[in-house]
């Protein structure tokens, strides 16, 4: 169920989106863009009816905005105006044809997309044509029929003047305008055009009778200057001559002494030349000499001080490593015999340790009387002791005893009796070994009554 809400969702937004896409509208360089319907306010204040964009793109609301294309291909119309009534009151035909298209500039963007926008191209030239009739016939109306004719640049500027301000008004802009012809009914044009071409004819005869006699006059003048010129130039020409042998001899003359200082300077230069090659020879033969001293001495420098520094720091590495290994075992036996002493020192100190607990616990079970703890101790190694007084006899071999007894007596004992006495007190009893470790055999393993102590205690 999730998974089908999150593919619910992922489709929604993917609808969304693609529909911003198909709303984000760009606009080609041969159109402009007209986004109508809630497009805000203008520049003035007042609520803009269209926002044109000419280049670049920009983003259709939905529901609240629309747009549309305007064209910006060229529109020629053919306007063939007759019987138009100039100044003189004279009808004239002009036909011409005009180049229009939608302009590019914000207000008049604004002025055709409010009365261009949906038209079709004949639409679009039907209008045009009404408002060309009409400024063409006016600025006829204002001119002459010389000026028309003669002086077409300012026919042609007051035309576009008028037509220009008139087609801003519903968006277009006047590219071109080009008159083909002026005629007039009444053949003042032609007439005009009679009285200029035999103006021209007579023009052109006057003109060529006053060459005529220039041309006359002209060969005269030409023929003296031609025999004038023709005498001095032969006397130039002799003196030329002249001057041109003498100018030979002296160049040749100059090119004789010429060619011997160059010959002259062409020896001495080979022989500089020849010196010098032979000197550049000579240096080039040391330079190389120099360069296989330099390269052999390199050579027995790299085959022996190289060779003997790699061995010289060969042999450190080796020293170095030697003493670097040497130092790491000594260390490692000294963290050895460290680690091993302080093992045992800690095995000490816990069996201390544990000793003094014990002893500790063993005092308190003798309800703090060191006397009775260490009585304690006795009791529970008197088997021990006991043991080691029978193990000191028990290692007497006796092979044979003889014994001569009289049967005497000496303080009622025998002598048998004596005997074993004697042989007995050669074992240190338990009263001795407790004196030498410092302490005291209790009574009743002395065998002596509570009398005896007291009697003991007395003579103490």
């Amino acid at each position: 169920m999730e998974l089908y809400l999150l593919l619910v969702i992922v489709a929604v937004l993917f609808v969304t989106f693609a529909a911003i896409l198909r709303r984000y509208k760009r606009c080609p360089s041969d159109k402009i863009l007209v986004i109508y319907g809630k497009t805000g306010k203008n520049k003035e204040g007042s609520i803009s009816s269209a926002r044109c964009i000419h280049g670049g793109a920009s983003f259709v609301w939905p529901v609240f905005q629309n747009y549309a294309f305007l064209d910006l291909k060229p529109i020629s119309i053919e306007c063939n105006l007759t019987n138009a009534l100039s100044k003189q009151n004279i009808r004239v035909d002009v036909p011409c044809r005009f180049t229009v298209g939608i302009s590019t500039e914000p207000d008049s963007m604004t002025n055709a997309a409010e009365r261009l926008l949906g038209l079709s191209i004949e639409n679009i030239q039907n209008i045009a044509t009404d408002i060309l009739f009409g400024q063409l016939r006016l600025v006829i109306a204002t001119m002459d029929i010389e000026e028309i004719n003669s002086d077409r640049d300012k026919f042609l500027a007051s035309v576009s003047a008028n037509v220009e301000a008139e087609l801003r008004k519903i968006g277009l802009k006047l590219i071109n305008v080009n008159v083909t012809d002026i005629r007039d009914e009444s053949g003042y044009i032609e007439a005009l055009g009679k009285e200029a071409a035999a103006k021209a004819i007579n023009d052109a005869k006057k003109s060529v009778a006053e060459q005529n006699r220039y041309g006359e006059t002209g060969k005269a003048n030409a023929d003296k200057d031609t025999r004038v010129n023709v005498a001095a130039a032969d006397a130039d020409a002799v003196k030329g001559e002249n001057n041109a042998k003498i100018e030979i001899a002296n160049s040749d003359a100059l090119r004789r002494q010429k060619t011997a200082e160059a010959d002259r300077l062409a020896v001495a230069a080979e022989k500089v030349q020849a010196a010098k090659a032979l000197e550049e020879a000579y240096q080039s033969e040391r330079d190389a000499e120099m360069a296989r001293a330099e390269r052999e001495k390199a050579t027995q420098q790299a085959n022996i001080v190289v060779a003997a520094e790699i061995d010289k720091q060969k042999k450190i590495i080796e020293a170095e490593a030697e003493a670097e290994q040497a130092r790491r075992k000594a260390k490692g036996e000294a963290d050895a015999i460290y680690a091993k002493m302080d093992a045992q020192a800690r095995g000490i100190f816990e069996v201390l340790t544990k000793q003094a607990e014990g002893f500790q616990h063993l005092v308190g079970a003798a309800e703090g009387d060191a006397s009775k703890a260490v009585l304690m101790m006795i009791a529970d190694k008197l088997p021990e002791l006991v043991k080691t007084q029978v193990e000191a006899v028990k290692g007497i071999n006796i092979d044979k005893v003889t014994v001569w007894d009289g049967g005497s007596s000496v303080n009622g004992k025998t002598a048998t009796s004596n005997f074993i006495s004697g042989m007995m007190q050669s074992v240190p009893p338990l009263q001795d070994l407790f004196k030498m470790a410092g302490m005291d055999l209790p009574s009743y393993l002395k065998g002596q009554t509570a009398a005896d102590n007291q009697e003991a205690q007395a003579k103490e």
